[in-house]
């Protein structure tokens, strides 16, 4: 795994909700520490559900203060990617 980059698949839980968040809370918290710049998170591309619930954790106020940006794959929308910026000495 790269320092500059880390990659959360979210298939193996895919239908457990509460293994859901853990799983992106546990992936952000590991993000920050390793000072990743990018988490790609594969959703798969289904019917649109799971990526709309992450997308909705994304979003909440406790999770949007800890990334600079999100983007979605125009290309793959079974894919979102969370940018992470870091002061110096931070």
């Amino acid at each position: 795994m790269s320092s500059r980059k880390m990659t959360l698949d979210l298939h193996p839980v895919f239908n457990q909700g509460g293994a859901i968040d853990k799983a992106l809370h546990d992936a952000m918290d590991a993000a920050e520490a390793r000072k990743v710049k990018e988490l790609e998170i594969i959703t798969g591309k289904g019917s649109g559900a799971l990526r709309k619930r992450v997308l909705r954790f994304l979003d909440r106020k406790d999770m949007r203060e800890r990334y600079h940006r999100i983007d979605k794959d125009p290309g793959n929308h079974g894919r979102v990617f969370v940018y992470f910026r870091f002061k110096r000495g931070q």
